[in-house]
């Protein structure tokens, strides 16, 4: 059981020392206090208003700002803007006639920059004179194909939940069924499955692991690449998701990029325990509303310890990581934006340079050890209304990721004196990995009408891999005593592509039907899941309640370096990989959820959920090796000969007592 509870205060501290400087300075301090203490501080909140299936352009809606009752609409673009707004928290409703109402609570002001807030609004079914209106609350995913075990969440969330760090990963560990695998890093486990099965999907692009010191095989690490100040409000599923996404038996984080400020250039920068950092956006060309929008961060960690304060270890993690956007606005209607984020780290262990026994709290204490990652993408997404049916986008990126490690075991003794003295340094372990991919995404969303529409697209992969790892036998009872065993060695590509169609059915505003397929195919070995069908069913029920099902077939390829692992050579000395034939791991998911209101700002939400897991690769020589119980942690994985013969079960029921931020408090408890 999970507690998470947050409160605000202020307070003003003076302090001054009995010095003429300080006197004259708390004098003009106090001076100048009645002043700025009764001027009132402002500031602006801009943004764009548009529907939520054909991303459309909505113009006219009313926008209210509950504070002070101040009034707006949006332009014929969809865009508003509301001027000298206090800072602090405020609370805006958005109404449009034919459209459900959007209330958005909590929306931070400060006068550092402008607050953008770009949001959906989406059509409802009856006639006005004859539909209920009823307003959109926090917390429900964007993706109006989604039923069940869905939520958006803002990037204020990141910094709000106990132990979030501004990282997305570990905030998500507050909700229900799901849970961190290790204080360490941000490997979350999704009722029950392993932290690999998490997809990370940005601007539609399907990303490698978005984390420094990462490892081949998991989708986690100590420290996030991501930064909460770049996106805009994303969603996150734990289950039954829909059709639109694959390759994942656990969740997914469908993340997005917010645009730079189109109208004014600002700054900001902050010093933390987990980085210095600087982001800066603004305008490229005002007339055009181009935008550009970048942030860079250096981790803090080697300061401290240039500075002589104790980190807990003489390895110094270092680590840099930045992003960048540019959004243009194009003249026949529509977005194009080039974006890119990518990540360098480095950690030494080195055991040899040490004079007397010290702690070590990473790593092994009889090798020193050298280990480094990266990974980095770059993209280019174009998306368009062409009416107020039809929306389209399409993104091709590039990413790039690659650990490498070299181990050299340390042979040493004490002197009298309590002293290391090195006997020698011995060579034991050299690996790299480098992956290198390149993808396509599209899909259309056609907003037949107001009761149906229809979303499709593809995703397409070429993958380049280049594996290379030997270790040092010094297994003295082996015929290899003293020789290099090669355990990878592979250069070669493959195809990953996948394909979706949903759909969604809404007779009214009671009701609403979702139906898709999904389909992949892996070309490496032939893998494929050609038929993998997806539904939901939403009923609104009185008083603001709905009662939801979803249900679907999902499937997963291997870590890919498994797939050339290998332990033998054939007769012209070329590697067997033995693993190359595992195919997907297969789920399916069943999930019937309920949600209540408890007034304006609190909610009940429960779920119970049964997942059936398949063709799980396991060992073909009886072991407890399983791929399931993988995926967390700063170790590879050497597995025998591995076939889908595997089989697991997750079911449970989910609690949650949510009280959104309102009245200067919030808290949320979890059980499962």
């Amino acid at each position: 059981m999970m507690v998470v509870v947050a409160a605000l205060g202020c307070g003003i501290s003076v302090y001054f020392s009995a010095n003429n400087f300080s006197m004259r300075l708390v004098v003009v301090i106090l001076l100048l206090f009645p002043i700025w203490s009764f001027s009132q501080v402002t500031q602006s909140i801009i943004g764009t208003v548009v529907d939520s299936e054909s991303q459309f352009p909505l113009p006219g809606v009313t926008i209210q700002l509950v504070t002070d009752s101040t009034v707006t609409a949006t332009d014929i673009n969809g865009t508003f803007e509301l001027s000298n707004v206090s800072v602090g928290r405020h609370k805006l409703i958005f109404s449009f006639i034919g459209y459900q109402e959007r209330v958005m609570d909590n929306v931070i002001v400060n006068s550092a920059r402008e607050t953008v807030v770009n949001l959906t609004l989406e059509e409802m079914v009856m006639e006005i004179e004859a539909a209920e209106v009823t307003a959109t609350r926090n917390g429900e995913a964007r993706n109006d194909m989604a039923t069940v075990s869905a939520r958006q969440f803002d990037v204020i969330e990141t910094d709000r939940y106990a132990g979030s760090r501004g990282d997305p990963a570990r905030m998500a560990s507050n909700f229900a069924g799901v849970s961190g695998a290790d204080d360490s890093r941000n490997d979350i486990v999704i009722r029950g499955n392993s932290p690999q099965g998490v997809l990370w999907r940005l601007d539609g692009i399907d990303m490698p692991n978005p984390n420094h010191f990462s490892i081949p095989g998991t989708g986690g690490g100590p420290v996030t690449i991501l930064n909460n100040k770049i996106l805009g409000n994303s969603d996150f599923y734990t289950g039954a998701f829909p059709a639109e996404f694959g390759n994942s038996v656990s969740g997914v984080f469908d993340l997005r990029m917010r645009n730079g400020n189109a109208r004014k250039h600002q700054f900001s920068g902050q010093f933390g325990f987990l980085g210095t950092e600087l982001l800066a956006e603004g305008p490229i060309n005002k007339n055009k509303g181009s935008s550009y929008l970048g942030n860079f961060r250096y981790s803090t960690l080697s300061m401290f310890s240039a500075l002589g304060i104790d980190i807990g270890t003489s390895a110094v993690p270092l680590y840099s990581d930045g992003f960048f956007r540019a959004n243009f606005p194009r003249k026949t209607g529509g977005q194009m934006a080039i974006w890119g984020m990518g990540g360098k780290s480095a950690v030494d262990i080195v055991i040899s340079d040490q004079v007397t026994p010290e702690r070590n709290i990473f790593g092994e204490n009889d090798r020193d050890q050298y280990f480094r990652s990266q990974m980095g993408i770059v993209g280019l997404t174009a998306s368009k209304a062409h009416n107020e049916n039809l929306f389209i986008r399409q993104s091709f990126a590039v990413a790039h990721e690659r650990q490498n490690s070299n181990h050299e075991l340390v042979y040493r003794h004490l002197n009298i004196d309590n002293q290391y003295i090195n006997d020698s340094l011995v060579d034991l372990l050299n690996y790299q990995f480098e992956q290198n991919k390149a993808s396509y995404s599209f899909y259309l969303n056609n907003k037949v009408n107001k009761n149906f529409s229809v979303k499709a697209g593809i995703i397409a992969d070429g993958y380049m891999w280049n594996y290379f790892d030997e270790v040092f036998n010094v297994d003295t009872t082996s015929a290899d005593y003293y020789n290099w065993d090669n355990r990878w060695n592979a250069q070669e590509g493959a195809l990953f592509l996948q394909s979706f169609i949903q759909g969604r059915y809404r007779p009214n505003d009671d009701w609403t039907f979702v139906a898709g397929l999904h389909s992949q195919y892996f070309s490496l070995n032939g893998s494929a899941s050609w038929i993998e069908p997806r539904v939901g069913v939403k009923r609104a029920l009185p008083n603001g309640q709905t009662l939801s099902f979803g249900a679907g077939m999902h499937s997963q390829m291997q870590p890919t370096y498994m797939y050339f692992y290998h332990q033998q050579e054939d007769e012209f000395g070329n590697p067997i990989h033995h693993n190359r034939n595992m195919g997907f791991t297969r789920s399916n998911h069943y999930v019937l959820a309920y949600d209540r209101p408890l007034g304006k700002s609190m909610r009940l939400k429960a779920e119970t959920y049964y997942q059936d897991l398949s063709e799980i690769p396991v060992e073909v020589s009886s072991s407890s090796f399983s791929i399931v119980n993988t995926g967390a942690g700063f170790s590879r994985f050497f597995p025998d000969s591995l076939e889908n013969s595997g089989t697991g079960t997750n079911y449970g029921v989910e609690l949650t007592v949510e009280k959104f931020f309102a009245n200067q408090y919030f808290f949320m408890l979890t059980a499962s």
